[in-house]
């Protein structure tokens, strides 16, 4: 559910008559908080113009939420910290969310009000678009590291039949010469004496009482045995058959293995600091980037569906979660002379309204467009 509705309203003398009611009702019944949203005067330009603005920014809206979500999703799973630990870190100029939406002030070195609305909302979608690209490619970045790095974590833990024996075996456990080599096998703790009693007659080449224990878990243990390297392949075999386990090892290799994890770490914790300062920045300037938005679409349908000159009431409201229907009705009630069609409470219908294009969507007879500031409740 959002968090707060941003609606307008004209300034005839129907409407202001109840906005004062509106006021004193939610005062009485605390239906909602209210507060003026301020929107500095900007060049709304022709008519014809502003249906163009107006396609334009109802294609922007849903992809500036769409954008907000993921980055704030992406910087919960970054930072793997609750989404209280998260909405900590999604400040905007130093405040949280709700702050910054109830008291918001236009910015005008970022959205110069000398621009064509048109011009501004192509700011905006530049922006958004960016951030969305961008963040892609980043957590893409992110993600192939820190998978690899978790591939190789996996091998370093588990059972003795598949993790990583690096750190297990040393170089002077291993008898590696011209003729001899040392094959590592895993031996179920009930199948000790099995093993001492049965390995030399897996192969005439086996060395005699080579067998050697170089760990063991509370299931199973590893052991060498030294053979000719010519009988290794049946050595293999007769193992097998008898149900232990041959590890194939290869001392430079699992070197090289713990070299990349060592490496991967260190550029996870260098990425990990970097990506998560990106996404804090970015996430503030798609929030501002939205708000400005929600601002131009005020003043778009505004324009649109009040006329000009330009002459209506922004306000924002925080509903009462419980109380939500309850001021919906409220609404209807006291501005149902903007759109008297309204009164059959078939608001829940598809419309195609001058401005707004075709859309399957509540409609009211006063304007009306959602900002929540829980991003990660939202997705």
């Amino acid at each position: 559910m959002a968090d707060l509705w941003l609606i307008s309203v004209p300034l005839d003398k129907t409407s202001l008559t109840s906005l004062e009611k509106l006021k004193r009702t939610i005062i009485k019944t605390n239906l909602a908080s209210c507060c003026k949203f301020s929107i500095p005067e900007l060049k709304v330009g022709t008519l014809d113009s502003l249906l163009g603005v107006s396609d334009d920014l109802s294609r922007l809206d849903p992809l500036a939420d769409s954008v907000l979500k993921k980055t704030c999703q992406c910087l919960k799973e970054v930072m793997e910290q609750s989404s209280a630990k998260v909405v900590e870190n999604t400040l905007v100029n130093g405040v949280d969310l709700l702050t910054y939406v109830t008291k918001f002030q236009w910015d005008r070195a970022k959205y110069p009000t000398a621009l064509p609305l048109c011009s501004l909302a192509d700011i905006i979608n530049k922006q958004v678009s960016q951030v969305e690209t961008e963040l892609k490619s980043r957590a893409a970045a992110y993600n192939s590291i820190k998978i690899s790095l978790q591939g190789l974590e996996r091998k370093a833990e588990g059972s003795l039949q598949t993790r990583s024996l690096s750190n297990i075996v040393r170089r002077e456990d291993l008898v590696v010469s011209e003729y001899l080599t040392t094959l590592l096998i895993v031996v179920a703790r009930g199948n000790y004496l099995q093993w001492e009693r049965t390995y030399e007659s897996f192969s005439e080449f086996v060395v005699p009482r080579s067998s050697r224990t170089l760990y063991e878990d509370r299931e199973e243990g590893v052991f060498s045995v030294t053979l000719f390297k010519r009988a290794v392949s049946e050595f293999k075999a007769k193992a097998t058959q008898s149900k232990f386990t041959v590890r194939e090892f290869n001392f430079d290799l699992e070197e090289q293995q713990q070299r990349e994890m060592q490496q991967l770490s260190v550029n996870r914790k260098e990425q990990y600091g970097i990506f998560v300062r990106w996404l804090k920045v970015n996430f503030r300037e798609v929030f501002v980037a939205m708000m400005h938005m929600k601002a131009l679409r005020i003043v778009v349908e505004s324009v649109l569906r009040y006329g000009l000159p330009v002459s209506f009431q922004a306000l924002l409201l925080q509903p009462d979660r419980k109380q939500t229907k309850k001021l919906r009705e409220e609404l209807a009630s006291l501005f149902m002379h903007l759109d008297p069609t309204t009164a059959a409470g078939k608001t829940d219908v598809s419309y195609d309204i001058a401005g707004m294009g075709p859309s399957q969507q509540e409609y009211f007879s006063y304007i009306c467009f959602q900002i929540s500031t829980n991003m990660l409740e939202s997705s």
